[in-house]
């Protein structure tokens, strides 16, 4: 048995293209899942392992540096890893402060989405970046990344139907940088809404390829319908890059 209020924090990566996203559900295979599973064999318990998450990822969505806390003395890395699938990897679980809530204690999350800029398709990142053949506009496109530090109303990117109540998000940092072939998205905010930085994606790429102005993007931020903006790019791009505490920021 563990020793009251002693907690665990696991450090996680993953790809997603073959979850249904993190969360646990029935009938359908989960990152929860597989990580949940495997601490009950290791830490010998009967009953589930509950795992908090710093961000529930959708399907598809990567990770390399998602957190997760639980209740309980930390696990072996490797005997976690020998009982885990290929497509998912504990990096490290340590312990953590009493009463650690991987969500709640957070303070910023760090999502990375990449795109692959050039004419001929993905043969070894097939699944793991979004193919954009056309040419793009890296300035325009840091114009708009510029745009987003602060607090803004985030309304235009994410589905209309949704379960938030707040629309405001602190922003801490964004920009654009070539990596290779690839261009990279990097944002660093207190949390983040369903599928907005995806939505996010989409209109600065119609930015960026000369469909729509940096100052048309710019007037979305302030609370436009999801309507007004672009389209929601797809989950095979976007990566949780990493997870502050403590007012301890990813992107330095």
């Amino acid at each position: 048995m563990s020793e009251p209020g002693q907690s665990s924090r696991l450090t996680i990566e993953y790809d997603g293209s073959g979850f249904c996203g993190w969360a646990r559900q029935p009938g359908v295979r989960t990152v929860q899942e597989e990580l949940e599973r495997a601490l009950a064999v290791v830490l010998r318990r009967t009953e589930r392992v509950a795992l908090t998450v710093a961000g529930r990822t959708d399907t598809g969505v990567h990770a390399w540096g998602q957190v997760a806390s639980y209740e309980g003395p930390p696990a072996s890395v490797r005997s976690l890893n020998a009982l885990l699938p290929d497509d998912v990897a504990v990096l490290s679980c340590v312990e953590a402060p009493p009463g650690f809530d991987a969500r709640r204690w957070a303070t910023s999350r760090a999502y990375c989405y990449r795109v692959l800029a050039r004419p001929g398709r993905a043969a070894l990142e097939h699944g793991r970046v979004l193919h954009w053949p056309g040419k793009l506009d890296v300035d325009a496109l840091n114009a708009c990344a510029t745009a987003l530090v602060g607090t803004h109303d985030f309304t235009a990117f994410t589905p209309a139907e949704t379960y938030h109540v707040r629309f405001e998000r602190d922003v801490f940092g964004a920009h654009w940088r070539p990596d290779g072939s690839c261009l990279e998205f990097w944002i660093e905010g207190d949390t983040f809404m369903r599928q907005m930085i995806r939505v996010l994606v989409g209109t600065m790429l119609q930015v960026g390829s000369g469909r729509r102005s940096v100052e048309d993007f710019v007037a979305l931020l302030s609370g436009a319908p999801r309507t007004a903006a672009g389209p929601t790019a797809p989950p095979s791009g976007l990566y949780l890059a990493g997870v502050g505490y403590g007012g301890e920021r990813v992107l330095a």
